[in-house]
């Protein structure tokens, strides 16, 4: 299980109602067709040794007991399948009957989990058939010759050969209620929940169902595998479309189109949830839980799985256009309401922005007219301040004045050429060296200006720098790093891009509209180095790397604590087809460098509002110290690259 993935699948089986004979043959066939995609967890719906629909049926002592010996020759031909299954039966105890589903691994049952919550409402009849389950009954054999097998709601199934994962059952109507079993479970340990299910289809259900289980695995940061019984079940009343749903930490991984009776697979990574579970101080591991809780042990081969999940390029931009609208709209109103509350904290009617025509100071910019509108405030409050030097291009110069034009706000310029000489003069610096004292002089110059220009008209300086910037210290120490409130301190690159051109979408203003595109279509540039023939000389990809792919392994660093090795491997997935593996080694290796190097100008950063799940604010989310060594996390990068070299 390299990695922490293990393949699941939720199958839908053909059934034949009261059938046990032709229902034990489909579910062995599909167990032997989930074996050869190498599922390790099999789920398939409540009592579908039987079928769910059975009615009064169930008061048969005959479909009992070849329910049971269903259930036997189930866990005979499983003797050897490197998987455990879990599959729906009716199950006498105690002179009771319950629906239960049966663990089985190996030839072995290893235990029976009865359902919580029987309904007994609208068109569901249960109550006339089963007894609610309680957490600990006991054992129970169901055979003659047969081992007992313990039977109880509280039941855990875990295995040694792969530490940490912990799986629980719970029956269809369990998860409808305020409070299902499975809440039990996971603060017992559990991290993967098995629902078997037989939910019926009417109008509209499939949502709600969607959104439970999609819901239930984000509040217990758990693997959640649905299967529910398909078309075959009796269509007396009713009608079952075989709705199965994989997923993991509120994210479908997997759905399966209804009235289909299909079987889907992906891989839950179990990793991810126990760290995910450690980073969360508030989510409960209670020993109280676990006490009441019993463990059954099962046999797995780990083995390696080759990924089928789909690996999002751009983890923090929203695929779906609509969901990525709403998303920029939000963010760009969290940028200004944070800064309109500061506004108002300090009595202050001015900002002051520095405006280069490159992409993180037109969305500072943006979110700050959005700021002064919200409150009231005439946008000639906002000192826009172009501070042409050595490298500026007319491109952006002619986009930063349109842009200033368009939105109202009242335009300075300050080159920063003389002052620059000046200052090259008095340290005894040759303006011919283009050097890093020849970049960063410019960069200090123009926060200087910036800062002074604020003292002048009692405003705040609004800081440009995005979080990808940040991440890789991308940023002139004490110059284009510092400000009195960084709107875009938590936004990275990738998602600056959809900002602004969700603005030139909306803004319904066609002038300004096409200068924001243009502001997109302009490469990423500092600007501190002299044009080549009028064009941009320094491009910042081609110097620290694609803004995509720091992205993408920023993302799974912070918010995962992936090590390197998965990173990589996930971003060999995602940008399949893009870029090499070489290429993914050498941009990877440069950011984990930088971002140890660099911790220092994190550790100083000024304000500014936290907008998604990532952020690298030292009062916030990232305290890290300044001088924590990269060499474990280069160790495994140098690995890779050697394993790389030699493949």
């Amino acid at each position: 299980m390299r990695d922490g993935y293990i393949k699941v699948a939720a199958v839908t089986p053909k059934v034949s109602v009261a059938d046990t004979k032709f229902n034990v043959e489909e579910i062995c066939k599909r167990i032997k067709e989930c074996e050869g995609q190498g599922a390790k967890i099999i789920v398939f719906p409540e009592l579908c040794v039987t079928g769910y629909s059975c009615g009064d049926l169930f008061f048969q002592e005959l479909l009992l007991r070849q329910g049971v010996e269903g259930l036997y020759a189930i866990a005979d031909f499983s003797k050897h399948t490197d998987a455990i299954i879990f599959v729906g039966l009716p199950v006498c105890f105690r002179g009771k009957l319950y629906n239960a589903a049966a663990g089985i691994s190996r030839g072995e049952v290893l235990g029976l989990v009865p359902k919580s919550h029987i309904p007994f409402y609208n068109e569901f009849y249960e109550g006339r058939h089963f007894t609610a389950g309680e957490p600990n009954f006991g054992e129970i054999t169901l055979m003659e010759g047969r081992n007992p097998v313990p039977f109880g709601s509280a039941c855990l199934f875990q295995t040694k050969s792969i530490p940490g994962l912990v799986i629980a059952a719970e029956i269809c109507e369990d998860v409808w209620n305020p409070m299902p079993p499975s809440i039990r479970h996971a603060m017992a340990g559990a991290n993967v929940i098995v629902n078997l299910s037989a939910s019926d289809e009417t109008t509209g259900k499939d949502v709600y169902r969607r959104d439970l289980v999609k819901g239930q695995s984000a509040r217990l940061i758990c693997g959640y595998i649905y299967a529910s019984a398909g078309i075959d079940e009796s269509t007396q009343d009713l009608v079952y479309s075989g709705h199965n749903i994989i997923a993991e930490n509120g994210n479908i991984l997997s759905e399966s189109s209804r009235f289909a009776n299909e079987t889907i697979y992906s891989e839950l990574d179990i990793h991810k949830l126990l760290e995910e579970r450690r980073r969360m101080g508030t989510f409960p591991y209670r020993d109280s839980e676990a006490k009441e809780h019993f463990s059954v042990e099962f046999s797995l081969n780990p083995q390696e799985v080759t990924l089928t999940r789909f690996i999002d390029p751009a983890p923090f931009v929203p695929g779906n256009r609509q969901e990525r609208e709403k998303r920029c709209d939000e963010i760009l109103s969290i940028q200004a309401a944070g800064l309109r509350k500061r506004l108002n904290h300090t009595h202050s009617r001015c900002a002051v922005v520095g405006i280069s025509g490159g992409l993180d100071s037109t969305l500072a910019l943006l979110v700050t007219v959005r700021a002064f509108d919200s409150l009231g405030l005439d946008r000639k409050g906002i000192k826009a301040v172009t501070m042409p030097g050595f490298g500026t291009t007319d491109r952006t110069y002619q986009n930063a004045l349109s842009m200033i034009k368009c939105l109202g706000a009242d335009f300075l310029e300050i080159s920063i050429k003389d002052a620059v000489n000046v200052h090259f003069k008095d340290i005894g610096h040759d303006p011919e060296i283009h050097d890093v004292t020849y970049e960063n002089s410019q960069a200090r110059e123009r926060t200087q200006i910036l800062m002074d220009v604020a003292n002048k008209y009692g405003g705040l300086v609004i800081g440009t720098g995005d979080m990808s910037e940040l991440a890789l210290g991308w940023a002139t120490y004490n110059g284009d790093h510092m400000s009195m409130y960084g709107v875009n301190a938590s936004v990275p690159k990738t998602l600056v891009r959809h900002l602004v051109r969700y603005y030139a979408d909306t803004c319904g203003e066609e002038e300004l509209a096409g200068v924001l595109l243009d502001v997109l279509d302009t490469p990423v540039s500092p600007e501190l180095l002299p044009p080549s023939e009028g064009k941009i000389s320094q491009k910042t990809e081609d110097i620290v790397g694609p803004y995509e792919l720091h992205d993408f392994f920023l993302y799974y660093m912070l918010r995962f604590g992936f090590p390197p090795k998965k990173v990589f491997r996930l971003a060999r997935l995602a940008f399949s087809g893009v870029y090499e593996d070489k290429v993914i080694l050498k941009w990877l290796k440069n950011y984990y460098t930088r971002f140890f190097m660099q911790q220092f100008k994190r550790s100083c950063l000024p304000d500014g509002p936290k907008v998604g799940t990532i952020a690298v604010s030292p009062r916030g989310d990232l305290r890290m110290p300044s001088d924590a060594s990269a060499r474990l996390w280069l160790d495994e990068i140098e690995e890779l690259e050697e394993k790389n070299a030699v493949s």
